[in-house]
Protein backbone atom coordinates (compact mmCIF):
# COMPACT_ATOMS: atom_id res chain seq x y z
CA UNK A 1 0.00 0.00 0.00
CA UNK A 2 1.21 3.15 -0.88
CA UNK A 3 0.11 5.44 2.15
CA UNK A 4 -0.86 5.12 5.67
CA UNK A 5 -3.72 7.35 4.70
CA UNK A 6 -5.44 4.65 1.97
CA UNK A 7 -7.38 1.68 2.74
CA UNK A 8 -7.77 -1.26 0.80
CA UNK A 9 -11.25 -2.63 1.43
CA UNK A 10 -13.70 -4.46 -1.09
CA UNK A 11 -16.00 -2.77 -3.27
CA UNK A 12 -18.89 -3.21 -1.37
CA UNK A 13 -17.86 -1.68 1.46
CA UNK A 14 -17.45 1.85 -0.22
CA UNK A 15 -20.21 1.65 -3.39
CA UNK A 16 -23.11 0.65 -4.05
CA UNK A 17 -24.10 -0.40 -7.55
CA UNK A 18 -27.76 0.66 -8.10
CA UNK A 19 -30.15 -1.43 -11.27
CA UNK A 20 -31.42 0.46 -14.12
CA UNK A 21 -34.83 0.68 -14.97
CA UNK A 22 -36.88 -0.94 -17.64
CA UNK A 23 -37.45 1.67 -20.44
CA UNK A 24 -38.69 0.30 -23.80
CA UNK A 25 -37.81 2.18 -26.99
CA UNK A 26 -41.72 2.45 -27.61
CA UNK A 27 -41.96 3.51 -23.92
CA UNK A 28 -39.33 6.86 -24.54
CA UNK A 29 -41.14 10.10 -24.54
CA UNK A 30 -39.09 13.28 -26.29
CA UNK A 31 -36.77 14.85 -24.23
CA UNK A 32 -32.76 15.41 -23.92
CA UNK A 33 -31.93 13.39 -21.07
CA UNK A 34 -29.89 10.42 -22.16
CA UNK A 35 -30.92 6.66 -21.78
CA UNK A 36 -27.70 4.92 -21.52
CA UNK A 37 -27.53 1.05 -22.48
CA UNK A 38 -24.46 -0.93 -21.54
CA UNK A 39 -22.88 -0.23 -24.27
CA UNK A 40 -23.42 3.41 -24.46
CA UNK A 41 -25.98 6.01 -25.00
CA UNK A 42 -29.16 4.38 -27.08
CA UNK A 43 -31.64 7.10 -26.87
CA UNK A 44 -33.34 10.04 -24.77
CA UNK A 45 -36.44 10.37 -22.53
CA UNK A 46 -37.65 13.25 -20.81
CA UNK A 47 -36.89 12.33 -17.29
CA UNK A 48 -33.89 10.73 -15.54
CA UNK A 49 -33.59 8.49 -12.69
CA UNK A 50 -29.86 9.25 -11.43
CA UNK A 51 -28.61 12.54 -10.40
CA UNK A 52 -25.38 13.94 -12.04
CA UNK A 53 -22.80 12.76 -12.80
CA UNK A 54 -23.69 9.66 -12.73
CA UNK A 55 -21.16 6.12 -13.84
CA UNK A 56 -22.81 3.50 -15.94
CA UNK A 57 -22.20 -0.15 -15.82
CA UNK A 58 -22.83 -2.86 -18.52
CA UNK A 59 -24.97 -5.36 -16.77
CA UNK A 60 -25.96 -7.50 -19.82
CA UNK A 61 -24.58 -7.35 -23.16
CA UNK A 62 -21.54 -5.19 -22.90
CA UNK A 63 -21.12 -6.34 -19.36
CA UNK A 64 -18.58 -4.46 -17.80
CA UNK A 65 -17.80 -1.91 -19.72
CA UNK A 66 -17.92 1.94 -17.76
CA UNK A 67 -19.44 5.15 -19.02
CA UNK A 68 -19.92 8.58 -17.77
CA UNK A 69 -22.45 10.90 -17.92
CA UNK A 70 -22.23 14.50 -16.47
CA UNK A 71 -25.82 15.09 -16.64
CA UNK A 72 -29.18 13.04 -14.82
CA UNK A 73 -29.65 10.66 -17.28
CA UNK A 74 -31.32 7.27 -17.53
CA UNK A 75 -30.01 3.68 -17.50
CA UNK A 76 -31.92 1.04 -18.72
CA UNK A 77 -31.89 -2.53 -16.70
CA UNK A 78 -29.26 -3.83 -18.96
CA UNK A 79 -27.01 -1.74 -16.49
CA UNK A 80 -25.97 -0.48 -13.65
CA UNK A 81 -25.79 3.02 -12.00
CA UNK A 82 -23.89 5.09 -9.61
CA UNK A 83 -24.48 8.73 -8.68
CA UNK A 84 -24.09 10.74 -5.44
CA UNK A 85 -26.71 8.43 -3.48
CA UNK A 86 -24.24 5.41 -3.38
CA UNK A 87 -21.11 6.62 -2.76
CA UNK A 88 -19.18 8.78 -0.87
CA UNK A 89 -16.04 8.63 -3.02
CA UNK A 90 -15.14 11.61 -5.71
CA UNK A 91 -17.18 10.11 -8.95
CA UNK A 92 -14.48 10.84 -10.82
CA UNK A 93 -11.98 8.93 -9.23
CA UNK A 94 -14.44 6.25 -8.75
CA UNK A 95 -15.16 6.19 -13.09
CA UNK A 96 -11.36 5.52 -13.54
CA UNK A 97 -11.13 3.39 -10.38
CA UNK A 98 -13.97 1.06 -11.80
CA UNK A 99 -12.16 0.83 -15.17
CA UNK A 100 -9.25 -0.14 -13.50
CA UNK A 101 -11.03 -3.34 -12.07
CA UNK A 102 -11.39 -4.61 -15.39
CA UNK A 103 -14.82 -5.18 -14.97
CA UNK A 104 -15.55 -6.79 -17.86
CA UNK A 105 -13.20 -9.77 -17.18
CA UNK A 106 -15.65 -10.91 -14.22
CA UNK A 107 -18.69 -12.19 -16.41
CA UNK A 108 -20.01 -15.43 -15.00
CA UNK A 109 -23.50 -15.70 -16.52
CA UNK A 110 -23.41 -18.42 -18.73
CA UNK A 111 -26.92 -18.17 -20.12
CA UNK A 112 -26.08 -14.35 -21.24
CA UNK A 113 -23.00 -12.73 -20.68
CA UNK A 114 -23.40 -10.57 -18.05
CA UNK A 115 -22.03 -8.98 -14.11
CA UNK A 116 -22.52 -10.64 -11.35
CA UNK A 117 -22.62 -7.33 -9.07
CA UNK A 118 -21.62 -9.67 -6.30
CA UNK A 119 -18.86 -10.53 -7.81
CA UNK A 120 -17.56 -7.22 -8.47
CA UNK A 121 -18.80 -6.39 -4.57
CA UNK A 122 -16.40 -8.71 -3.83
CA UNK A 123 -13.12 -6.88 -5.24
CA UNK A 124 -10.41 -5.23 -3.14
CA UNK A 125 -9.42 -1.74 -4.70
CA UNK A 126 -7.22 1.11 -2.67
CA UNK A 127 -9.30 4.16 -1.58
CA UNK A 128 -7.17 7.41 -0.92
CA UNK A 129 -8.20 10.34 1.10
CA UNK A 130 -10.92 12.37 -0.83
CA UNK A 131 -8.79 15.07 -1.96
CA UNK A 132 -6.11 12.57 -3.22
CA UNK A 133 -9.17 11.09 -4.87
CA UNK A 134 -9.92 14.82 -6.06
CA UNK A 135 -6.05 14.90 -7.24
CA UNK A 136 -5.91 12.08 -9.15
CA UNK A 137 -8.98 12.53 -11.26
CA UNK A 138 -7.99 16.41 -11.92
CA UNK A 139 -4.50 14.66 -13.32
CA UNK A 140 -6.22 11.58 -15.66
CA UNK A 141 -8.72 13.79 -16.44
CA UNK A 142 -6.31 16.23 -18.50
CA UNK A 143 -3.67 12.89 -19.51
CA UNK A 144 -6.14 10.67 -21.00
CA UNK A 145 -8.29 13.53 -22.45
CA UNK A 146 -4.40 13.84 -24.39
CA UNK A 147 -4.38 10.37 -25.17
CA UNK A 148 -7.42 10.39 -26.38
CA UNK A 149 -6.98 13.04 -28.49
CA UNK A 150 -3.90 11.72 -29.86
CA UNK A 151 -6.01 7.99 -30.53
CA UNK A 152 -8.60 10.00 -32.42
CA UNK A 153 -5.52 11.42 -34.65
CA UNK A 154 -5.05 8.13 -35.46
CA UNK A 155 -8.03 6.98 -35.95
CA UNK A 156 -8.75 9.61 -38.49
CA UNK A 157 -5.91 8.77 -40.43
CA UNK A 158 -6.81 5.36 -40.61
CA UNK A 159 -10.07 6.10 -41.99
CA UNK A 160 -8.10 8.52 -44.57
CA UNK A 161 -6.14 5.68 -45.97
CA UNK A 162 -9.31 3.33 -46.31
CA UNK A 163 -10.65 5.85 -48.14
CA UNK A 164 -7.44 6.46 -50.40
CA UNK A 165 -7.70 2.40 -50.26
CA UNK A 166 -11.45 2.79 -51.73
CA UNK A 167 -10.45 5.47 -54.48
CA UNK A 168 -7.52 3.38 -55.61
CA UNK A 169 -10.08 0.60 -56.45
CA UNK A 170 -12.56 2.40 -58.02
CA UNK A 171 -10.22 3.98 -60.05
CA UNK A 172 -8.27 1.14 -61.30
CA UNK A 173 -11.32 -1.27 -62.15
CA UNK A 174 -13.53 1.68 -63.59
CA UNK A 175 -11.46 3.74 -65.40
CA UNK A 176 -7.64 1.39 -65.77
CA UNK A 177 -3.98 2.67 -64.92
CA UNK A 178 -3.05 4.67 -68.22
CA UNK A 179 -4.46 8.39 -67.68
CA UNK A 180 -4.50 9.34 -71.17
CA UNK A 181 -6.34 6.72 -72.57
CA UNK A 182 -9.87 7.93 -74.14
CA UNK A 183 -13.32 7.15 -72.45
CA UNK A 184 -16.42 6.63 -73.47
CA UNK A 185 -19.77 6.67 -72.54
CA UNK A 186 -20.58 3.34 -71.11
CA UNK A 187 -24.10 3.18 -72.33
CA UNK A 188 -25.29 1.53 -68.99
CA UNK A 189 -26.78 3.65 -66.11
CA UNK A 190 -24.47 2.23 -63.09
CA UNK A 191 -21.27 3.45 -64.45
CA UNK A 192 -20.10 6.88 -66.30
CA UNK A 193 -17.41 6.52 -68.52
CA UNK A 194 -15.03 4.00 -69.14
CA UNK A 195 -11.96 3.03 -71.53
CA UNK A 196 -13.04 3.57 -74.70
CA UNK A 197 -11.44 -0.80 -75.34
CA UNK A 198 -13.12 -2.04 -72.41
CA UNK A 199 -16.28 -3.69 -72.85
CA UNK A 200 -19.75 -3.52 -70.65
CA UNK A 201 -20.35 -7.37 -70.28
CA UNK A 202 -23.06 -9.02 -67.51
CA UNK A 203 -21.95 -11.37 -64.94
CA UNK A 204 -24.42 -14.26 -66.79
CA UNK A 205 -22.42 -13.52 -70.41
CA UNK A 206 -18.84 -13.86 -68.81
CA UNK A 207 -19.76 -17.23 -66.82
CA UNK A 208 -18.13 -20.65 -67.48
CA UNK A 209 -19.93 -22.78 -70.28
CA UNK A 210 -22.15 -25.04 -68.06
CA UNK A 211 -25.26 -24.86 -66.60
CA UNK A 212 -24.17 -24.35 -62.59
CA UNK A 213 -21.63 -21.28 -62.89
CA UNK A 214 -23.03 -20.11 -60.37
CA UNK A 215 -24.51 -22.49 -57.54
CA UNK A 216 -26.07 -21.36 -54.44
CA UNK A 217 -25.12 -23.49 -50.94
CA UNK A 218 -27.79 -26.48 -50.92
CA UNK A 219 -31.09 -25.63 -48.67
CA UNK A 220 -30.63 -25.40 -44.65
CA UNK A 221 -32.68 -28.11 -44.22
CA UNK A 222 -30.56 -30.79 -46.33
CA UNK A 223 -27.64 -29.77 -44.71
CA UNK A 224 -28.14 -30.22 -40.80
CA UNK A 225 -25.78 -29.60 -37.74
CA UNK A 226 -26.70 -33.32 -36.87
CA UNK A 227 -25.08 -34.58 -40.68
CA UNK A 228 -21.69 -32.65 -39.44
CA UNK A 229 -18.72 -35.31 -38.29
CA UNK A 230 -15.35 -34.49 -37.11
CA UNK A 231 -13.37 -35.54 -40.34
CA UNK A 232 -14.39 -36.46 -43.66
CA UNK A 233 -15.39 -34.01 -46.62
CA UNK A 234 -14.89 -30.33 -45.45
CA UNK A 235 -17.90 -27.92 -45.53
CA UNK A 236 -16.61 -24.69 -46.69
CA UNK A 237 -18.55 -21.72 -44.37
CA UNK A 238 -19.23 -18.02 -44.40
CA UNK A 239 -16.11 -18.22 -42.02
CA UNK A 240 -13.69 -19.95 -44.67
CA UNK A 241 -14.50 -16.85 -46.73
CA UNK A 242 -14.23 -13.81 -44.31
CA UNK A 243 -11.42 -15.31 -43.01
CA UNK A 244 -9.83 -16.32 -46.62
CA UNK A 245 -8.56 -19.38 -44.59
CA UNK A 246 -9.77 -22.74 -46.37
CA UNK A 247 -7.28 -24.81 -44.04
CA UNK A 248 -9.58 -23.76 -41.01
CA UNK A 249 -12.48 -25.00 -40.46
CA UNK A 250 -14.36 -27.92 -37.72
CA UNK A 251 -17.54 -28.66 -40.04
CA UNK A 252 -17.36 -31.98 -42.28
CA UNK A 253 -19.15 -34.76 -43.98
CA UNK A 254 -19.37 -37.98 -43.99
CA UNK A 255 -18.36 -39.98 -47.78
CA UNK A 256 -22.00 -40.98 -47.89
CA UNK A 257 -23.08 -37.90 -47.35
CA UNK A 258 -21.29 -36.36 -49.86
CA UNK A 259 -22.44 -38.66 -52.51
CA UNK A 260 -25.86 -36.97 -52.18
CA UNK A 261 -24.43 -33.48 -51.69
CA UNK A 262 -21.72 -33.63 -55.02
CA UNK A 263 -23.49 -31.18 -56.97
CA UNK A 264 -22.42 -28.32 -54.23
CA UNK A 265 -18.75 -29.52 -54.25
CA UNK A 266 -16.31 -26.55 -54.47
CA UNK A 267 -13.37 -26.90 -56.98
CA UNK A 268 -9.95 -24.77 -57.39
CA UNK A 269 -10.10 -21.42 -59.01
CA UNK A 270 -13.57 -21.11 -57.61
CA UNK A 271 -14.91 -17.98 -56.99
CA UNK A 272 -16.77 -18.03 -53.01
CA UNK A 273 -18.81 -15.27 -51.76
CA UNK A 274 -20.87 -15.15 -49.11
CA UNK A 275 -24.57 -13.99 -49.61
CA UNK A 276 -26.58 -14.08 -46.22
CA UNK A 277 -25.59 -11.64 -43.12
CA UNK A 278 -22.26 -10.48 -44.05
CA UNK A 279 -22.70 -10.18 -48.24
CA UNK A 280 -20.40 -9.81 -50.47
CA UNK A 281 -17.28 -11.49 -49.14
CA UNK A 282 -15.05 -12.91 -51.70
CA UNK A 283 -12.59 -15.64 -51.97
CA UNK A 284 -11.26 -18.00 -54.27
CA UNK A 285 -10.71 -21.45 -53.53
CA UNK A 286 -6.84 -22.52 -54.18
CA UNK A 287 -5.35 -25.45 -55.91
CA UNK A 288 -4.06 -27.47 -52.57
CA UNK A 289 -7.49 -26.65 -50.66
CA UNK A 290 -8.73 -30.17 -49.47
CA UNK A 291 -12.09 -31.63 -51.31
CA UNK A 292 -15.29 -30.29 -50.05
CA UNK A 293 -18.59 -28.47 -50.27
CA UNK A 294 -20.53 -25.05 -49.85
CA UNK A 295 -22.29 -24.00 -47.03
CA UNK A 296 -25.56 -22.98 -47.22
CA UNK A 297 -24.80 -19.26 -46.96
CA UNK A 298 -22.22 -19.79 -49.39
CA UNK A 299 -22.37 -19.42 -53.46
CA UNK A 300 -20.39 -20.36 -55.78
CA UNK A 301 -18.78 -18.53 -59.13
CA UNK A 302 -17.20 -20.35 -62.00
CA UNK A 303 -16.04 -17.41 -64.65
CA UNK A 304 -15.07 -17.78 -68.16
CA UNK A 305 -11.50 -17.36 -67.94
CA UNK A 306 -10.38 -16.13 -71.09
CA UNK A 307 -13.08 -13.34 -70.61
CA UNK A 308 -13.00 -12.35 -66.77
CA UNK A 309 -10.89 -14.04 -63.80
CA UNK A 310 -12.22 -14.92 -60.52
CA UNK A 311 -9.52 -12.07 -58.92
CA UNK A 312 -10.87 -9.10 -61.30
CA UNK A 313 -14.85 -10.57 -60.04
CA UNK A 314 -13.72 -10.78 -56.41
CA UNK A 315 -12.24 -7.11 -56.47
CA UNK A 316 -15.88 -5.84 -58.51
CA UNK A 317 -18.13 -7.47 -56.24
CA UNK A 318 -15.84 -7.50 -52.65
CA UNK A 319 -13.95 -4.23 -52.65
CA UNK A 320 -15.29 -1.67 -55.37
CA UNK A 321 -19.07 -1.52 -54.44
CA UNK A 322 -20.22 -1.54 -58.01
CA UNK A 323 -21.86 -5.04 -57.93
CA UNK A 324 -23.73 -4.78 -55.00
CA UNK A 325 -24.94 -1.26 -55.32
CA UNK A 326 -26.60 -2.67 -58.59
CA UNK A 327 -27.70 -5.58 -56.66
CA UNK A 328 -29.23 -2.78 -53.99
CA UNK A 329 -30.43 -0.94 -56.92
CA UNK A 330 -32.51 -3.92 -58.22
CA UNK A 331 -34.02 -4.69 -54.56
CA UNK A 332 -35.09 -0.90 -54.57
CA UNK A 333 -33.75 -0.96 -50.98
CA UNK A 334 -31.67 0.78 -48.93
CA UNK A 335 -29.77 -2.42 -47.39
CA UNK A 336 -29.81 -6.26 -48.81
CA UNK A 337 -29.43 -8.73 -46.56
CA UNK A 338 -28.91 -11.84 -49.31
CA UNK A 339 -27.39 -11.94 -52.23
CA UNK A 340 -29.77 -14.04 -54.95
CA UNK A 341 -27.93 -15.51 -57.79
CA UNK A 342 -30.71 -14.64 -60.89
CA UNK A 343 -29.95 -11.26 -59.74
CA UNK A 344 -26.35 -11.54 -59.50
CA UNK A 345 -26.12 -12.65 -63.06
CA UNK A 346 -27.91 -9.54 -64.14
CA UNK A 347 -25.40 -7.09 -62.61
CA UNK A 348 -23.23 -5.40 -65.61
CA UNK A 349 -19.19 -5.22 -65.34
CA UNK A 350 -16.72 -2.89 -66.68
CA UNK A 351 -14.00 -5.26 -68.40
CA UNK A 352 -11.07 -4.51 -69.69
CA UNK A 353 -8.51 -7.24 -71.44
CA UNK A 354 -7.49 -10.49 -69.90
CA UNK A 355 -4.59 -9.27 -69.41
CA UNK A 356 -4.94 -5.75 -68.51
CA UNK A 357 -7.08 -7.16 -66.15
CA UNK A 358 -4.03 -9.33 -64.37
CA UNK A 359 -2.02 -6.15 -64.71
CA UNK A 360 -5.08 -4.20 -62.91
CA UNK A 361 -4.62 -6.56 -60.27
CA UNK A 362 -1.38 -6.72 -59.81
CA UNK A 363 -1.19 -2.91 -59.12
CA UNK A 364 -4.03 -3.32 -56.44
CA UNK A 365 -2.14 -6.20 -54.78
CA UNK A 366 0.95 -4.02 -55.13
CA UNK A 367 -1.00 -0.85 -53.48
CA UNK A 368 -2.66 -3.00 -50.51
CA UNK A 369 0.02 -4.37 -49.03
CA UNK A 370 1.48 -0.48 -48.73
CA UNK A 371 -1.53 0.74 -47.04
CA UNK A 372 -1.85 -2.45 -44.84
CA UNK A 373 1.68 -2.09 -43.83
CA UNK A 374 0.78 1.65 -42.70
CA UNK A 375 -2.86 0.45 -41.76
CA UNK A 376 -1.00 -1.83 -38.98
CA UNK A 377 1.77 0.59 -37.57
CA UNK A 378 -1.27 2.84 -37.30
CA UNK A 379 -3.25 0.29 -35.62
CA UNK A 380 0.02 -0.41 -33.22
CA UNK A 381 0.35 2.87 -32.10
CA UNK A 382 -3.29 3.20 -31.19
CA UNK A 383 -3.21 -0.42 -29.38
CA UNK A 384 0.33 1.76 -27.82
CA UNK A 385 -1.76 4.32 -26.20
CA UNK A 386 -4.31 2.28 -25.58
CA UNK A 387 -2.07 0.37 -23.32
CA UNK A 388 -0.26 3.68 -21.75
CA UNK A 389 -3.69 5.08 -20.73
CA UNK A 390 -4.59 1.75 -19.53
CA UNK A 391 -1.56 1.44 -17.35
CA UNK A 392 -1.47 4.67 -16.13
CA UNK A 393 -4.87 4.22 -14.76
CA UNK A 394 -3.64 1.43 -12.43
CA UNK A 395 -0.66 3.02 -11.58
CA UNK A 396 -2.76 6.27 -10.51
CA UNK A 397 -5.66 4.62 -8.81
CA UNK A 398 -3.84 2.21 -6.82
CA UNK A 399 -1.05 4.45 -5.58
CA UNK A 400 2.10 3.27 -7.41
CA UNK A 401 2.05 6.54 -9.28
CA UNK A 402 1.87 9.39 -6.27
CA UNK A 403 -0.15 12.47 -7.87
CA UNK A 404 1.59 15.78 -6.81
CA UNK A 405 0.94 19.30 -6.75
CA UNK A 406 3.66 19.85 -9.72
CA UNK A 407 1.81 17.40 -11.26
CA UNK A 408 -1.43 19.37 -11.80
CA UNK A 409 0.33 21.85 -12.17
CA UNK A 410 2.11 20.70 -14.90
CA UNK A 411 -0.58 18.95 -16.93
CA UNK A 412 -2.95 22.65 -16.72
CA UNK A 413 -0.28 23.46 -19.01
CA UNK A 414 -1.08 21.57 -21.42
Amino acid sequence: MSSQNWSKEVLKRRVRFAYGDSLASENRNDGDVPVFGSNGVVGAHDRSITRAPAIIIGRKGSAGRVTWSHVPCFPIDTTYFVDRTQTRENMRWLFYALESLELDKINFDSAVPGLSRELAYSLPLVFPPLHEQERIAAYLDKTCAAIDTAIDKKQKQLETLDALRKSIIHKAVTRGLDDSVELKDSGVEWFDKIPEHWKIDRLKDVLAANKDAIKVGPFGSDLLLGDMEDEGVKVYTQRTVIDRDFDAGIHFISLEKYAAMKAFTVYPRDLLITTRGTIGRCAIMPDTAQLGILHPCLMRVQTNKARLIPEYLSVLIQDCGLVLRQLQMMSAATTIDVIYSDALKRTYLPLPPLEEQRTIIDFIDKKMVEIGELFSLIEGQIATLAAYRKSLIHECVTGKRRITEDDIQRVQQY
